[in-house]
């Protein structure tokens, strides 16, 4: 039962140096809610992947994690042939506890005063593929170590030379309250990391059971 998760962790161990982890806790209405930033020409899988994590997360009782859509405005947005409809602007939505940014092409002063605020807020910051580039854009992983899809490393090092861009990574645990993921898939191996530090390791295998997935095992 354990062997989904170890692989997943074995391929996801963070550099040395970084921060040290502690289990997270939920809010004492036992829902965590997660924000997913969406602007045009958004990574589909960098939304769907972890959002089905959190959505079917497969916690104890009425505790779980709530996802919502945000965006510059509510107006309709392309991610690849498929259209969302953001369900709030980054002026009325609610707080989050946790703010995920995927692949996308969005970088408007609201966009990151928003990324600087939810940090200021000490709110969980998750980047998936090149969202990294958007925290970069922000100022909130300078001095840090951070990763991104592989075919970006030494572009957005070049681009951003305040961070140490790290390759073979699922993810990074950037700082306390920040982890980057690698492109694609690896967004969803961080929120399944994400949950089990709200819940534990058999939460999140039964979450991986539930989806059918079963991470980078079959390479080895």
């Amino acid at each position: 039962m354990r062997l989904i998760v170890v692989a997943m962790l074995f391929w996801a161990t963070c550099a040395a140096g970084a921060p040290a982890e502690t289990p997270l806790t939920l809010p004492k209405s036992g829902i965590v809610k997660v924000a997913f930033v969406v602007s045009d020409q958004a990574t589909l899988i960098d939304i769907a992947g972890p959002m089905q994590v959190f959505d079917q997360v497969q916690s104890p009782g009425t505790t779980g994690f709530q996802t919502f859509t945000v965006s510059a405005t509510r107006e309709p947005i392309k991610a690849g042939t498929m259209t969302i409809v953001p369900d709030y602007t980054f002026a009325d939505a609610p707080d989050a506890d946790i703010v995920v940014v995927g692949a996308q092409s969005g970088d408007t002063p609201p966009y990151m005063d928003y990324l600087r605020r939810m940090t200021a807020r000490g709110r969980l910051m998750l980047s998936v593929c090149t969202g990294a580039a958007k925290f970069a854009q922000a100022g909130i992983l300078d001095g840090l170590q951070a990763t991104t899809h592989h075919d970006y490393v030494d572009s957005m090092q070049k681009r951003f030379p305040k961070i140490n861009f790290l390759r073979d990574q699922a993810w990074v645990h950037s700082a306390p309250r920040i982890y980057t993921a690698g492109g694609e898939t690896s967004g969803m191996e961080l929120a399944l990391h994400i949950v089990e530090l709200y819940f534990n390791h058999g939460v999140a295998v039964k979450t991986a059971r539930y989806m059918e997935y079963r991470g980078p095992s079959w390479q080895s």
